[in-house]
């Protein structure tokens, strides 16, 4: 039984060496940004207003901002979101009410958060997208769900309406 031992015991002092021998060294995380990386201040702001014919009042405001790499992130807030549905968002041609031809689906609003669902910024990769915005014939709405094409929010954008906030 000693012998067993004594004939593991070279495997044993090897492996022990190997592993206590190595000098792990911890490294820390570099969190520094470049120069006026990640920092988002130019910005368009406009309402969304509710126009659910069942009462569910969701409403908030859709805010467009510019990039540094001039790309437009699109943030949409709701208030009073139906809990468990995801709101489709689109962009649509022409005022709210008479334009009913998409532009651009702008992601689903979900309706735990009513912040967009995949990610908190819809990407308009266009790099003269936000130029354009106040000149823009279009509106957004705010549809029940994938299923319900009932609109219950909807905002005027560019030519329709003054922004509610920009810098």
């Amino acid at each position: 039984m000693i012998k067993t031992y004594i004939k593991k015991l070279p495997v044993f002092t090897v492996l022990l060496l190997t592993f206590g021998a190595c000098d792990l060294e911890r490294l820390e995380s570099a969190q520094e940004v470049a120069d006026g990386g990640g920092t988002l201040d130019t910005f368009t702001a406009y309402t969304i207003d509710a126009t659910d014919p069942t009462g569910s009042n969701v409403y908030g405001r859709i805010v467009f901002w510019k990039t540094d790499l001039d790309q437009t992130l699109v943030q949409i807030s709701l208030y009073n979101t139906i809990t468990d549905v995801l709101h489709p968002a689109l962009l649509v041609a022409g005022a709210a009410g008479t334009g009913t031809t998409t532009m651009m689906p702008l992601d689903e609003v979900d309706g735990n958060t009513g912040e967009l669902s995949d990610n908190k910024f819809f990407l308009i990769a266009d790099p003269s997208f936000y130029e354009s915005i106040l000149a823009l014939d279009a509106h957004v709405s705010i549809v029940l769900s994938a299923t319900d094409d009932t609109i219950v929010a909807t905002g005027n954008l560019g030519v329709h309406a003054e922004p509610v906030d920009m810098n």
